[in-house]
Parts: C-alpha cells; sequence; structure tokens
C-alpha cells in the first residue's frame, strides 16, 4: 500500500479529519520551522515556503589584527536579512556558478608527490604562488575598464623596492620603497594609538603609510582597508577598504614573485602580508562587503591561505567543503582542514565528528 493509500485510510477511520505535517530543517547549530501558504498564523501569501521562529545562531567576527590571539566562531550561515527564501534556497538546492571571472580558469594544480618524503616547502612555494596569480587577476579585473567602481577607483600602484635605496644610488621618482625601519616604527605606532584607543589618530596614519603615492607600504594597506571596513575612527567605505586590500594583496603578490624568481622556496619578505590580504578579500567575496558576493572566490581565497599557515582560513575553508559553499560538498576535506586548525591552536567548539576514524587520512590512502 503507498503512502498516498495509507493517508486516505488513516482519513476515513478518523472522520476525514486534516493530517497534520511539520516541515522542519535543522543542521549543526539551527532547527527552523517551515510553514506552508495558506497556514492560518503568521503566514505569508506569497506562494512559497516560509520559515517559522529560527534558534539564534552565533555570529561570526572579522579578524582583529591587533589581538595576538586571532580567533573567531564557528562559521554560520552567510545568508542574513529579512524576506522570505523559494524552498529550493532554503535546503541549498539552487545551482551556484560553475566559475568566478575573479579566479584565473587556469590555476595550476597542486601537485603533492605520491608516497616518499613529502617536500613541504616545495608544496608550500606552490600555494604561494597561486596566492600571487590570484592577487594579480584580482587587481587586473578591478583595473578592468567598466568595472563599477562603486565610488572609489584602485588606486595605482608604482614600482616597487625593499629597503632604502644606497647612497651611491640615485632615486627614481617611479620607483616607491614598501618597507623600511621609518616605515616599521610608524606601523607600530599606528598599532599603539589603536590599542590606546585613539582611533582617528591610528587610522590616518595607516592612510598615510597605505598611500600608494606616499609609502605603499602592504601591511599598512592591509589595516587601513579594515579600518575603513569596520569604521575604525572614520566613516565605513567597503568598497575603498576592498581596494586598499587589492593593492595589498597586489603589492604583497609582486615582492613575493621577486623572491621565487630570486630561487626561495617560500616565505619571502611580504608573504605575512599576502596571506593576510588574501584572507580579508576571502572575507569580502563571501560576505559581499564592497564587491559582489563570490562564493567561489571565497572559498579560492580561504584554501590559498590556509595552506599558507592561516589558522582563521583553516576553519573558514573548512566550512565552505561542510555546507558546499563555493564548491561541491565534501566532509572529509572539511575535516582535513579543520583537524589542521585545531592541531595548530585554533580549535572550535563542538567539532569532536572531525576525529571520528573515517575521516583519517590514512582511511582516503587506502581507498
Amino acid at each position: 500500500m503507498g503512502f498516498r493509500d495509507k493517508f486516505r485510510k488513516k482519513e476515513e477511520e478518523e472522520g476525514n479529519s486534516t493530517l497534520d505535517f511539520t516541515f522542519v530543517r535543522s543542521d549543526t547549530h539551527s532547527a527552523e520551522v517551515i510553514q506552508p501558504p495558506g497556514e492560518p498564523v503568521g503566514a505569508s501569501n506569497d506562494g512559497f515556503l516560509s520559515p517559522g521562529p529560527q534558534t539564534p545562531q552565533k555570529s561570526r567576527r572579522s579578524l582583529d589584527v591587533f589581538r595576538s590571539n586571532r580567533s573567531r566562531s564557528a562559521s554560520a550561515s552567510s545568508n542574513q536579512g529579512g524576506g522570505h527564501k523559494r524552498l529550493s534556497q532554503r535546503l541549498h538546492l539552487s545551482r551556484s556558478p560553475a566559475s568566478s571571472e575573479i579566479v584565473p580558469q587556469d590555476l595550476p594544480e597542486i601537485v603533492v608527490p605520491d608516497g616518499g618524503v613529502e617536500d613541504k616547502d616545495g608544496t608550500e612555494s606552490q600555494w604561494e604562488k597561486r596566492a600571487t596569480l590570484l592577487a594579480r587577476e584580482n587587481e587586473k579585473h578591478r583595473s578592468r575598464p567598466g568595472t563599477p567602481d562603486h565610488g572609489s577607483s584602485p588606486p595605482t600602484l608604482p614600482q616597487l623596492r625593499l629597503g632604502d635605496a644606497s647612497a651611491d644610488e640615485a632615486p627614481d621618482p617611479r620607483v616607491k620603497v614598501v618597507s623600511s625601519k621609518a616605515i616599521d616604527e610608524d606601523i607600530q605606532e599606528a598599532i599603539r594609538l589603536h590599542e590606546a584607543g585613539k582611533l582617528e589618530e591610528s587610522t590616518a596614519l595607516f592612510g598615510r603609510l597605505a598611500d600608494p603615492k606616499g609609502a605603499n607600504n602592504p601591511l599598512s594597506q592591509v589595516l587601513y582597508g579594515l579600518a575603513l571596513r569596520h569604521g575604525w575612527g572614520c566613516q565605513p567605505n567597503t568598497a575603498a577598504a576592498v581596494n586598499y586590500l587589492s593593492a595589498a594583496a597586489s603589492n604583497a603578490a609582486e615582492i613575493e614573485q621577486m623572491a621565487l624568481q630570486a630561487g626561495l622556496k617560500k616565505g619571502g619578505a611580504a608573504k605575512g602580508e599576502l596571506v593576510l590580504a588574501i584572507f580579508e578579500l576571502a572575507n569580502c567575496f563571501r560576505h559581499g562587503w564592497g564587491i559582489a558576493k563570490d562564493p567561489i572566490a571565497a572559498k579560492q581565497y580561504y584554501e590559498t591561505a590556509a595552506n599558507l599557515g592561516d589558522t582563521d582560513a583553516m576553519n573558514e575553508v573548512a566550512w565552505c567543503y561542510l555546507e558546499g559553499f563555493g564548491t561541491k560538498k565534501d566532509k572529509f576535506t572539511a575535516a582535513k582542514y579543520y583537524r589542521r586548525a585545531e592541531e595548530n591552536g585554533n580549535k572550535i567548539i563542538g567539532n569532536t565528528w572531525i576525529w571520528k576514524d573515517k575521516y583519517n587520512p590514512e582511511n582516503q590512502k587506502k581507498k
């Protein structure tokens, strides 16, 4: 007997009483009752299923670069705001785009040797190269004619040089020094001002150090971008924030490319700035802060930063794989990145499932 016949029989036995159904959608963090149209209490007439009261979820915080121990709560859904959604959206059945114009289509695959001793330096240099490619493509996209500027144009980047010029070297007005002892001292002073609560003074100093026509310092461009995004001592301007984060990534990528061309396997002079800029751009792509939301770009940027050592990025890309955000769902890979983050001191409470035996890397190798 099919379900329809069973329901009909039950209705006849109960005097044609109406059967009640409750649709519940749940995940690790919440459960919500989805009510159909026509429900007498709190129903909408838009023809779509609408959610009932939701269990509150933990909000996510962006990176606070002025704290030595960077951590955030577990990733929650990025779909915020009012209004009802179609059932396909609520159940994550809608198709996401297959590609992103921000991400190069010809990104080289990361090659890991089969068997033997893993070449960690060699693998890391491949991820660093990928980071430089992402940064360059992002800068190219933002400089492309016709790209909306959202009220703020990308900074024009000059040629870069590390350190001060020698006494015998004639200064070249086209070349800008991105790091020096004086610049480093100013950065420390700006951080001190921020920690002392003098946000306006701190942000003004970061802005001077971030100016492409001035010091053009990548770290200051990241920190000034964050100040603009969050309104630290200034009016929030998310579009300008993206521009400065993009400038930081491009500057740092150029410095790292010099290091790779010089034969260094990993960790040039601007690796930290590059990873930080890539991670913060991933946050922008994920949430639509100053730029259109782009799940594919967010996932690629998070994964790149994660493989260059950023533990926050490890947790974020794990969430992408767990939820299928910008990629196919892959719980095994999600567990791998969550494990890596926890092993490096960035633990998320309630993630004990990642240590189940079926998520051990050894089990994956046997397949």
